[in-house]
């Protein structure tokens, strides 16, 4: 829960860089609360028709959009990456494979461009 409110604490850092373990945390209680509003829609009769969610799990996807923009951005820093390799998840089926790679792998040991490794 330290690394998920940490995220939100940088809410619109796009400098440094970020460690595996801090995005997939994230990724991981991100999950955990979007199937909670999820249910909570439900449970208040905010689900849209057909879809499975409503109004609750919409503003808490919108108000995550932009700490979970940063921390993608810093994860692709730490390994050697432009934020703006983001986009590529525009290309259908490969680019979120690959940005799916590069979240996975290991970061740069030592400093790189985008400043000092987080492990140290």
């Amino acid at each position: 829960m330290n690394w998920y409110l940490k995220v939100l604490k940088q809410y619109a850092d796009f400098s440094g860089r970020a460690r595996r373990k801090e995005y997939w945390m994230f990724v991981l209680f991100n999950i955990i609360f979007c199937v909670a509003a999820m249910i909570l829609d439900n449970l208040f009769g905010l689900a849209m028709e057909g879809v499975g969610y409503g109004a609750i799990y919409i503003l808490y996807m919108l108000a995550v959009l932009i700490p979970g923009l940063g921390v993608g951005v810093r994860r692709l820093h730490d390994v050697g990456k432009s934020g703006w390799m983001l986009l590529i998840a525009l290309i259908p089926l490969i680019g979120a494979i690959w940005l799916l790679v590069l979240f996975a792998t290991e970061g740069n040991h030592g400093n790189n461009e985008y400043g000092a490794d987080p492990k140290e």
